[in-house]
């Protein structure tokens, strides 16, 4: 029996093996309508998004440099360039614009100091300790939020009265008054914020320290509060900007023009209907908003990563 013949392959050409797919293909060449598909909505929705937050800012900056005391038309921005009324912000003796704006970042800072150590100290607690009442208290934080504040402007008005007879350092028309009044009024938030982010932190480094000998003010002083500083700045600027823009407690509080603080000076720029200045307003607008904006510049890295993760395992 013979066998049959093999054809010889060709030489000179590789032999070929049949694929499924041919993976050297070219892709095909997308258009204009594929991108605005997949990314270019999103590009838009980012321009309006953008305009929609920078327009009030640009309408205030131009009204600043308007020294006519108004407020332009959207198609006239920009059409006059004057620093008067940054001029006359700091040259009027009866709006002590100097004053306001020391007077609120002392208050802002000092609030915020605060606020970042109490609700550290509480939060600590409630996340490394066991003891009777602690579900409780962290209920009562959450029940805490849900009424407003508005509900707390009388009863403040009448304990501050009262405080202004016994201990007037604490009392009306006191800075340091109103410095408390914000140190206990974001304590719920602070703390339940701040408690989130601690449980992320594990137990294992403060249980390795203890067998060192570590104390717990110790840990939670040289360890977890810089394990926490994304939260800790969070925390801070969040206190920092809501003492910044607060009026109505601070207008129940401080009377005194020379106390008073930057939301309720600039007010008076606007409140009487035949002598309002929109440009000296706009001026004191800008100057009020630069510290905040110099503070997200430095601490953007964190605020993000602050949040977030305190609210991952809550």
């Amino acid at each position: 029996m013979t066998s049959p013949a093999i054809p010889a392959p060709v030489t000179g050409e590789p032999l070929a093996w049949p694929s499924g797919s041919d993976t050297t293909s070219p892709e095909p060449r997308r258009g204009p309508q594929h991108w605005l598909k997949v990314a270019g909505w999103r590009h838009l929705v980012g321009l309006l998004a953008l305009v929609f937050a920078l327009f009030p800012i640009v309408f205030v900056l131009s009204g600043s440099l308007n020294p006519t005391g108004s407020l332009t038309s959207p198609d006239a921005l920009f059409s006059v360039f004057s620093g008067q009324n940054y001029l006359d912000l700091f040259s009027d003796p009866r709006y002590p614009f100097a004053d306001w704006f020391r007077n609120s970042m002392i208050i802002g800072f000092t609030t915020a100091a605060g606020s970042v150590f109490i609700g550290a100290c509480a939060a600590y607690a409630f996340s490394r300790s066991r003891f009777r009442g602690r579900r409780a208290g962290l209920l009562g934080l959450i029940l805490l939020q849900m009424f407003p504040q508005v509900l707390a402007y009388v009863a403040i008005f009448l304990l501050l009265m009262t405080l202004t007879e016994v201990f007037p350092a604490i009392g009306l028309d006191q800075q340091l008054g109103l410095i408390m009044i914000y140190l206990g009024g974001a304590l719920g938030t602070n703390t339940y914020l701040m408690y989130g982010f601690f449980n992320t932190i594990p137990k294992e480094i403060d249980e390795s320290a203890k067998i060192d000998g570590a104390s717990d003010a110790r840990i939670f002083f040289t360890m977890i509060l810089r394990l926490s500083l994304p939260i800790l700045i969070v925390i801070s600027l969040l206190s920092f900007i809501g003492t910044l823009n607060d009026f109505m407690i601070a207008s129940i509080v401080l009377t005194t023009p020379e106390r008073q603080t930057l939301a309720i000076g600039l007010y008076q720029y606007v409140n009487v209907s035949f002598s309002q200045n929109w440009g000296v307003f706009s001026a004191g607008a800008i100057l009020s908003a630069l510290p905040v904006v110099i503070i997200f510049w430095f601490l953007q890295r964190y605020i993000v990563s602050g949040l977030t993760s305190g609210a991952v395992k809550g």
